[in-house]
């Protein structure tokens, strides 16, 4: 399994899309490091390059990184069926759900790459700005870039760290849905359609707000409200588990 699971990440780098995605995530601090009207339209002076590491997490998870998880999740099964290679695969001694499985694997770790991509990259772009202590915040953190007082640099990089990692939680759900979608219209397009219709029907559903705290969609920002993590990590994480365990089961069904 594990040498499946090694070559459905070594397939998932080759796809373009990944590797566009990664490249942008790391970049995109540099766009925010660079920008002359944060004061103006933001009224945010950078104090410190933590910030930037925050602002570069802000503005991806916004929809940036949303909607490259989806695609890359999405164009895993897709891209086989496109290039006619899935039944090939099949035909391997081994089982049907194995193979989704170690998709769904590498879906699930590619978040997790792309902010570690664009927490590198705000590193580096905040070089210039210092990684010392400051007084202010991250933006992740109490009193947002404001702050509460001094912050240490273990404690910009801990309140950073914790955001990255419950980001990477939120994005879990979403590579799972894409890749059920995958499953079930064996096509990158019409499945990260599929995924993004579905978010943005979520969203129009806090109407009713009975089910309002069993919302995927509720839990989008908990990278900025890690008080909500008790409810919403288990939550997020049923989703992922469930979008991926249906996959498996029309995938092992599914006459292709």
């Amino acid at each position: 399994m594990l040498r499946l699971f090694l070559w459905e990440l070594d397939k998932l780098f080759h796809l373009r899309s990944v590797r566009l995605g990664l490249l942008v995530a790391f970049l995109l601090p540099f766009l925010w490091a660079l920008a002359p009207g944060l004061k103006e339209v933001y009224g945010l002076v950078l104090v410190s390059g933590w910030q930037v590491v925050a602002l570069g997490l802000l503005a991806g998870m916004e929809f940036l990184f949303p909607f490259l998880v989806v695609m890359a999740a999405s164009e895993a099964l897709g891209a086989e069926v496109s290039q006619g290679t899935l039944k090939t695969l099949l035909l391997r001694p081994f089982p049907r759900y194995s193979l989704l499985f170690a998709k769904l694997l590498a879906a699930f770790l590619y978040p997790f790459l792309l902010l570690l991509a664009s927490f590198l990259g705000g590193v580096l772009a905040g070089l210039p700005h210092g990684l010392e202590g400051f007084f202010g915040g991250t933006g992740v953190g109490p009193g947002g870039f404001a702050g509460v007082g001094y912050l240490s640099p273990s404690g910009a990089f801990l309140e950073l760290f914790r955001a990255h990692l419950l980001a990477g939680v939120v994005l879990l759900p979403m590579a799972a849905l894409a890749l059920l979608y995958a499953t079930v219209f064996l096509s990158t397009t019409a499945s990260a359609l599929a995924a993004v219709a579905t978010l943005l029907l979520m969203r129009l559903l806090v109407a009713f707000p009975a089910l309002t705290p069993f919302l995927l969609t509720t839990y989008l920002d908990l990278h900025l409200r890690p008080q909500a993590a008790g409810v919403g990590l288990p939550l997020l994480l049923l989703y992922a588990l469930g979008f991926g365990g249906l996959a498996l089961l029309i995938f092992e069904r599914k006459d292709l």
